[in-house]
């Protein structure tokens, strides 16, 4: 954890969380070679956009790595192996330099929710277009999302949140992440084609919630804006 609760708060922190969230994800679907190299220009163009906050000022060398390894992976995109181990290094580079701001369960379990949710649903639009690809993966980022949702709510809890509105809406956003992934993977048992309809649907909405909520939280446990104390 880290030792001032204000760097939660830093949209830097946050942004560069999800997107090792997002390489991480990218990278493991393309070591499965389940869709061709249009997921990975698009997921990995995303974790690059968003991993911008942090390659500017001291201490970015993480951040800078992570990129070059971005722009690896764009250029091997077509060869899934190598782009996906250049995905995945990137995530854990982008991984690194969140944990030095926020402390290193903070960034994990914000890198899981984020990452996951935002990644199923991105790969959930391929399915849309050939459902007859195995839905195990969808399946499988929705879980770890799930997982990554609740870990990030009790960590947002241990650390302490202040009473009133704020957090009761803090709480309803990450219930309802909570309950629109489990639904997500509802859906993906159904075995036809509104089956992955429902699930990308739900999937959108899981996004706008757990990205709402996992900024909340940390700025609720940070004091900082409105909510100082």
């Amino acid at each position: 954890m880290p030792d001032d609760l204000i760097a939660l708060a830093q949209p830097e922190f946050v942004l560069v969380a999800w997107a090792a969230g997002l390489a991480l994800a990218s990278g493991a679907v393309a070591l499965t070679r389940l869709v061709g190299p249009g997921f990975t220009w698009m997921v990995i163009s995303l974790a690059g956009l968003l991993s911008l906050s942090g390659a500017f000022g001291a201490d970015t060398w993480w951040v800078r790595f992570g990129l070059i390894m971005v722009g690896l992976a764009l250029v091997f995109a077509r060869n899934h192996q190598l782009a996906g181990i250049f995905q995945l290094t990137a995530g854990f580079a982008y991984l690194t330099h969140a944990a030095a701001i926020g402390g290193w369960i903070p960034a994990l379990t914000g890198t899981l929710a984020m990452g996951a949710v935002t990644s199923e649903m991105m790969l959930a639009h391929w399915y849309l277009v050939d459902p007859r690809l195995p839905r195990s993966i969808l399946r499988v980022l929705a879980s770890v999302g799930l997982a990554g949702l609740a870990a990030d709510s009790g960590v947002v809890a241990v650390l302490g949140l202040p009473g009133g509105g704020a957090t009761i809406a803090y709480w309803a956003l990450m219930v309802a992440s909570i309950v629109l992934m489990a639904a997500a993977i509802a859906a993906l048992r159904q075995p036809a084609y509104s089956g992955v309809m429902a699930a990308t649907g739900l999937s959108y909405l899981a996004v706008l919630t757990t990205l709402g909520g996992v900024f909340l939280g940390r700025v609720l446990v940070a004091g900082v804006g409105p909510f100082a104390n």
